[in-house]
């Protein structure tokens, strides 16, 4: 009996877990105020486009759904370039909504003239980039001048850019006397641009020289390299009444990394928009 009794009183105390579960129905978590937003969210975004389809002309609608899909052509250049040669500015053609003091038509106005002015010089950056590659072909002295030139569309307008190879220079040494292969250059673009009827601008660059000088000649030697092509440009044909402009930039705007690689030696035929 008592063997009994010390056997029970040495075994392990038996205890027992009782988990209290609460039912859901209360508190649900956050996730509903997010459908929630999202709901509010899509109505808004409906109600919009409801108002936009009522407010709103055919032609505005177009430039909105130009504005969302914009296609913007990119075409061969050839190497050295900084700029994508050709694209459309996207802008929304058409009245707009006459409200306010009247700056939504002003900004209208100056829109449609801006798109305009835009869309005439790509046509004639086409029609040049065209003429420019149906020459490519015609002879070796076309493939080599070509060697040097690239185009592209700025601010300023269609740029033309004629710049140094490492074997074939535009100007005898530090001078600003014109290559054979600049000649060529000069008769090609005077052909090519005859074209059309925007003013002209001629720019000059040069490297930057390696050694400090107590005078800069880039200054004057870039100013003397536009001067010479404006005379190339006008002995090949180009009325002197469309030449604008001629500038020399010294090195102050390389193209390279590097300021002293010769491809810092260029020229720049700029094809001014109309309203610069």
């Amino acid at each position: 009996m008592g063997d009994v009794m010390d056997g029970q009183s040495n075994a392990r105390p038996v205890i027992i877990k009782r988990k209290k579960i609460i039912q859901g129905g209360g508190h649900h978590g956050g996730a509903w105020k997010v459908a929630y937003a999202d709901f509010v969210t899509a109505m808004m975004a409906f109600f919009m486009l409801m108002w936009l389809l009522n407010a709103t002309t055919e032609k505005q609608r177009k430039g909105l759904a130009d504005y969302f899909s914009p296609t913007i052509p990119v075409n061969r250049i050839s190497g050295g370039g900084d700029g994508a040669f050709g694209g459309d500015s996207v802008t929304a053609q058409g009245e707009q909504p006459e409200s306010g003091m009247g700056a939504v038509n002003a900004y209208s106005a100056a829109s449609e003239s801006g798109a305009g002015t835009d869309q005439a010089l790509q046509a004639q950056a086409a029609e040049i980039e065209k003429a420019l590659n149906a020459r490519s072909g015609e002879s070796m002295t076309m493939e080599r001048a070509l060697r040097h030139v690239v185009t592209k569309v700025t601010d300023e307008g269609l740029v033309i850019e004629v710049f140094d190879l490492a074997d074939a220079p535009l100007f005898d040494g530090l001078t600003a006397t014109p290559s054979p292969v600049t000649k060529d250059i000069a008769a090609l673009i005077a052909e090519v641009l005859s074209i059309t009827s925007n003013k002209l601008a001629v720019n000059g660059f040069v490297r930057s020289f390696p050694i400090t000088l107590i005078e800069n000649p880039a200054w004057a030697m870039s100013a003397a390299r536009a001067q010479a092509m404006r005379v190339l440009l006008q002995d090949a044909g180009v009325d002197s009444d469309k030449i604008a402009r001629i500038g020399g930039f010294a090195d102050r705007k390389p193209v390279t990394a590097n300021p002293v690689a010769i491809r810092n030696n260029r020229l720049e035929v700029v094809l001014l928009r109309r309203d610069r």
